[in-house]
């Protein structure tokens, strides 16, 4: 059986993207790593996969996966790819685009020269909720690594985020340090993990290790967290850039009881053929 797919980025963390609205097709855990192997596959940092809606108020349902086959709730930098596929492939002819996940619902709109404004929801701070064991929310965490003790923020933009402010990202240990709190005890699902660098209240260097992959060229629900975070702690102002090896995104927030909203591009790479 003969799949088409194609092959896109957002600021540099790439995609599979398959059409399974007009095609069918079945997705093992071994299938998405060998296709994911970037000598013996395609090669990317995840798979996404575009579905009819679940919900009859939804345009399309998407479910993304890891390179290693797990299955993820959310990923910002796939949203923006989604709304640029399914515009590009002719399988929806308006610019504002409803779409669910199993992180939640998202709006996407198409701007112009290959930007995309994502409405990725409320941020949630709530421990349970993200979840991260805690007994009451606060604004920072102190969590022990070994024998160190890390100030963080914690909060769901689509996957659960653990942030931690550093002086310099170039010198952070994000391999190091980020694989231990993303399995940290503390994250019963595990967690992303970004080193944000304050530049000044509007700018913001930012790495992150994502559970699943390690360090990705850039994370779209991360710079979200980042920012939430940020402006919760008071030490970010809306709009905030957040600049990542992968390129910029500009993230808003107004503060508690609104949306996240993220601006950013989606580019095709290429289009091909596979044999399933």
């Amino acid at each position: 059986m003969l799949i088409n797919f194609s092959k896109m980025h957002g600021c540099g963390t790439d995609f599979m993207v398959i059409d399974a609205v007009t095609q069918k097709f079945f997705m093992s855990e071994n299938k998405i790593k060998s296709l994911a192997d970037r000598r013996f596959g395609v090669g990317f940092d995840h798979l996404l996969v575009v579905e009819p809606p679940y919900d009859p108020e939804m345009d399309f349902h998407y479910r993304i996966y890891n390179s290693d086959g797990t299955e993820i709730q959310m990923g910002g930098n796939g949203a923006r790819c989604l709304a640029m596929f399914v515009t590009q492939k002719r399988l929806i002819n308006h610019r504002d685009i409803h779409v669910s996940t199993l992180g939640g619902k998202l709006v996407l709109t198409m701007l112009n020269d290959n930007q995309v404004l994502v409405n990725m929801g409320n941020p949630v701070f709530e421990p349970a909720k993200i979840p991260f064991r805690a007994q009451n929310r606060t604004k920072t965490y102190l969590l022990q690594v070994d024998s160190s003790h890390i100030l963080c923020g914690v909060v769901f933009t689509g996957n659960p985020h653990c942030i931690l402010t550093v002086d310099d990202i170039n010198t952070a240990d994000v391999l190091g340090l980020g694989e231990k709190i993303s399995v940290h005890e503390r994250f019963p699902e595990k967690a992303n993990v970004g080193f944000m660098q304050v530049i000044n209240v509007h700018k913001i260097k930012l790495r992150v290790y994502e559970r699943g992959i390690g360090e990705n060229l850039s994370c779209g629900t991360g710079a979200c967290a980042a920012v939430a975070v940020g402006i919760e702690q008071g030490v970010l102002k809306s709009p905030v850039t957040v600049i990542s090896d992968g390129g910029e995104l500009t993230i808003e927030w107004q503060g508690e009881g609104y949306p996240v909203m993220m601006k950013g591009s989606a580019t095709l790479v290429y289009d091909g053929v596979i044999e399933f």
